[in-house]
Parts: C-alpha cells; sequence; structure tokens
C-alpha cells in the first residue's frame, strides 16, 4: 500500500518508501467524437476533480444517476481512512467526519477546501475504498469553483486500455496501460479480488493511495490506485502477492494495483444515499 508514513516525506521523494499506495485525482473532458472509421482520440485527462488529503490522494465523484442537488462524495482508499485502517472482514457505514480536502484545479493549483459530513462506506475487504459524503453539493461546488466531478463507470475496466492515474497529493500523473486482472490480491492480513495490474509504466509511489484510475477513451473513472510489490516480499504490507483460483502465488516487484470501481454505483440510490441491500450491489455488508 502507498500511503505515506508521517515523518516519511524524504523517504518517499526518493523511494515512494513505507506505506500504502495512494494516487493524485484526474479529472477529464469528454470524448471528441470519432470522425466514421476512425478510433476516437484520448481523452485530456487533468487535475480538475482530484483533492489531496493529509496522506493520500482522491476525487470527487459522481454516480451515472447522481443530479446536481445530491450532496457530493469523494472516493479514497479503505486503507486512508483518518481512523485507521479497517480490519480485514470490517466495513464501516454513516460513520460521522468532519475530514477536510484540497480541491484541485486543471493544472493541480489549490481552488479551495471541501469537508466531509460522513464517512458513507469503508473497508479493506474484496477492494479497498472510502467514501465520503461532503457537506456541500456537486451544484455548490460548481458554482464556487467551475469543477465538475468525475464519473464512475458501471462497467468492468478492459485489458489493455489506456490509463492515467492522477494524484492530487503530489500533483502528478501516470500513463500506462491495464496489464490485466489478479483474482485475489493479498497483502498482509487483507484480501483484494479480481484486482487492476498495472503495466510498469505506472511506478506509483507513497501518497498516490486513493488516486482515481480514468480510462483515456472514456473519461470515466474505472478504478482508485491502492498498492505495489516494493521489495519483492510475498504477500507482506506493502508488498502484495497475486494468487490465482488454484492457490498458486505469483510476486512482481515492483509493479502497482488498483482496485475496480464499477460496482460502486448500484450501492447508491437518489439524493447519492448508500444501500447495501439494494439489486446488484455486491460491496461487502457489515
Amino acid at each position: 500500500m502507498k500511503k505515506p508514513l508521517i515523518g516519511a516525506l524524504t523517504a518517499l521523494l526518493l523511494a515512494g518508501a513505507t506505506a500504502l499506495a495512494g494516487a493524485a485525482p484526474a479529472s477529464a473532458a469528454a470524448p471528441a467524437q470519432a470522425a466514421p472509421d476512425k478510433a476516437a482520440p484520448a481523452v485530456t485527462v487533468n487535475f480538475a476533480g482530484t483533492v489531496a488529503l493529509s496522506d493520500c490522494s482522491g476525487s470527487v465523484v459522481r454516480m451515472p444517476n447522481s443530479v446536481s442537488t445530491d450532496p457530493a462524495l469523494v472516493l479514497t482508499n479503505g486503507h486512508c481512512l483518518e481512523t485507521g485502517m479497517p480490519n480485514p472482514g470490517q466495513v464501516i457505514v454513516n460513520q460521522s467526519s468532519s475530514r477536510s480536502f484540497t480541491l484541485l484545479s486543471a493544472s493541480g493549483g489549490r481552488l479551495g477546501t471541501l469537508r466531509a459530513s460522513k464517512v458513507a462506506y469503508s473497508t479493506m475487504t474484496d477492494t479497498d475504498v472510502t467514501i465520503y459524503q461532503l457537506t456541500s453539493t456537486y451544484a455548490s461546488i460548481q458554482s464556487k469553483y467551475g469543477i465538475s466531478p468525475l464519473t464512475i463507470s458501471t462497467a468492468h475496466p478492459t485489458a489493455g486500455a489506456a490509463i492515467k492515474v492522477v494524484s492530487g497529493y503530489w500533483k502528478t500523473v501516470y500513463s500506462c496501460n491495464v496489464d490485466g486482472f489478479v483474482y485475489q490480491l493479498h497483502e498482509g492480513g487483507w484480501v483484494w479480488k479480481d484486482s487492476l495490474r498495472y503495466t510498469s509504466a505506472c511506478n506509483t509511489i507513497g501518497g498516490t493511495s486513493g488516486s482515481p484510475v480514468i480510462d483515456t477513451s472514456t473519461g470515466l473513472l474505472v478504478a482508485v490506485n491502492n498498492t505495489g510489490n516494493e521489495n519483492g516480499e510475498r504477500c507482506t504490507v506493502n508488498n502484495p502477492c497475486e494468487v490465482d483460483a488454484n492457490g498458486n502465488v505469483t510476486i512482481r516487484q515492483g509493479i502497482n494495483y488498483a482496485e475496480e470501481t464499477y460496482g460502486i454505483p448500484a450501492c447508491f440510490g437518489t439524493g447519492n444515499k448508500l444501500n447495501l441491500a439494494a439489486a446488484g450491489c455486491t460491496l461487502p455488508k457489515p
């Protein structure tokens, strides 16, 4: 995992150091329409809609059915939760929070501060996500800062797709492709399912945890950056290992990963309200 430890800034600058993987948020314009028989050009991805946390990255997100008057949501990693990492099997819902987030402009400049009203959902079981509900609506953020949220895709990511990982913490954008998918990713006591593996160009470091992963062909958010194998160790913290359906273990030192997000929208209904009992919602329940 790539979340920087307090006091480890120098080490992080040099090597991404000792912690959980986070990444900076990204934003994308609508894709241009392609001429007949020509591939659509890549979407421009920048920092608009991303946020910086005290120790991680994140982004302001919407579900496909969210409306402008809904309370806005911020997506980051479960291991970035301010009260500490959820234990294996633990699911947190509707927990009070007043955490602040620095909202970034398209160029990465500081626009202002957003504040949470609660943790709507957080877990490190099967996936690695925290979703905060804010005190602001999408409309108020748009009116005050001119910033629109990133939209979470409802489709499974595609192998080979061009992606960008946008870190608000470091104001850095990583560009690579989806290398493939992992049946189970094991790190310490945590197990994540159907994780997304990057090609080697996305060499994310500590502080990029929680960064949105954007498909450059659509501009949609398809995953949230969370970890990588730093030292070649087997299934330890900061050294996740891949486990296939037959229990075979593969270690890929220097390779980084993200957790898919396409299942999240089914769990949020009218008014961006969490409903874990909704049809199609597969997020782990308390």
